[in-house]
């Protein structure tokens, strides 16, 4: 008996437990070409609010009453597939479940045909994190996106997050200088002990005057690239302190994810005189260059360069839990559940 987790109903503003229910199928015997998959390792991560609504946008909306989908790891236990024989660790996106049957020429869960995990000496947690979806995010922004150059100022919102924590890395592993943005105490400490030069805590004050602090305490008159997962008040700040010709890298907005208030644009016509960059990406956009990413960040994992941190829940059941816990901050590094 399989269990997998569905939407209900649609959420309005910030989603509760009962815009979610666990369902439970039949396992279905298998057809040529398909392997089961028993899942260890499941990914939430805020891009999920979005097809949480019936709107148009880069990723279908999630079917009422269908399982919801999203990265997982997971180890094929059964196949009448001679491509993934059991006992084949696999990266999908039959996520929020348990188990999922892959192959025999459905169409993969999101569109994302499954992967076998290659053997670059890293647990398989990582392929949910560094050296997967928020790694490659990460890597392509900073690289590919905004091509951040060494000596060049980087400031990175949601630095203690998946995807801010490894841009952290990444910019200081190429020789950038940088200004991570989190919310705490704690997690301050975290993002200055990845390698961050000054990092601003936005729960203790505005974030603009401690950024202009932080970079007169860097001797650093603005940033170059602005790394932006959180929009609102730090995307507003980031345009007020840029240095001429700044790139920004628009990976997400969770600031407006629940609520689409108006955002802050004080600093909006600075885009003009600075002539800066504003550039938005998904991580689908550079699937061709994701083995160039792999072999990179596996060197960076492998000297230690690069470390993954996550906040793991415990069971299927936990995650809705752990899906609601990024918009309250609870995770430090990537969010999972494990099964």
């Amino acid at each position: 008996m399989a269990r997998a987790w569905t939407l209900a109903s649609r959420p309005t503003g910030l989603p509760t437990d009962e815009n979610f229910a666990l369902v439970h199928t039949a396992d279905a015997e298998l057809a040529d070409s398909e392997f089961r998959v028993t899942n260890s390792w499941l990914s939430v991560d805020p891009y999920m609010r979005g097809r949480m609504n019936d709107a148009k946008s880069y990723a279908d909306p999630f079917i009422l009453g269908e399982p919801m989908t999203g990265g997982a790891v997971g180890t094929v236990t059964e196949s009448r597939n001679a491509d993934f024989p059991v006992g084949t660790k696999v990266l999908h996106m039959g996520g929020w479940r348990d188990s999922v049957v892959l192959g025999g020429g459905q169409t993969p869960p999101a569109g994302m045909p499954p992967v076998k995990l290659p053997d670059l000496g890293v647990p398989d947690q990582h392929w949910l994190s560094i050296i997967g979806m928020p790694g490659g995010t990460a890597w392509f922004g900073l690289l590919k996106v905004a091509e951040a150059k060494p000596g060049e100022v980087v400031f990175v919102s949601a630095a203690a997050g998946a995807v801010g924590s490894t841009v952290v890395q990444v910019a200081k592993a190429k020789g950038m200088k940088v200004i991570g943005s989190a919310g705490g105490m704690d997690k301050c400490a975290w993002v200055k002990s990845l390698g961050a030069d000054a990092v601003i805590d936005y729960k203790a004050g505005t974030v603009l005057p401690q950024l202009m602090s932080a970079l007169k305490d860097m001797g650093e008159s603005g940033i170059d690239v602005y790394f932006d997962n959180v929009g609102g008040e730090h995307f507003d700040a980031a345009l007020a302190i840029s240095k001429e010709w700044a790139r920004f890298a628009i990976c997400g907005m969770i600031d407006v994810y629940n609520d689409f208030k108006a955002q802050p644009m004080q600093y909006l016509p600075m885009i003009i005189g600075k002539r800066v960059t504003i550039k938005g990406f998904l991580y689908p956009d550079f699937y061709a260059q994701v083995p160039e990413f792999n072999a990179d960040m596996a060197g960076l994992i492998k000297s230690g360069t690069v470390t993954g941190r996550e906040t793991v829940k415990e069971g299927l059941e936990k995650t809705p839990e752990a899906f609601l816990g990024l918009f309250s901050g609870e995770n430090t590094g990537k969010m999972l559940v494990r099964l």
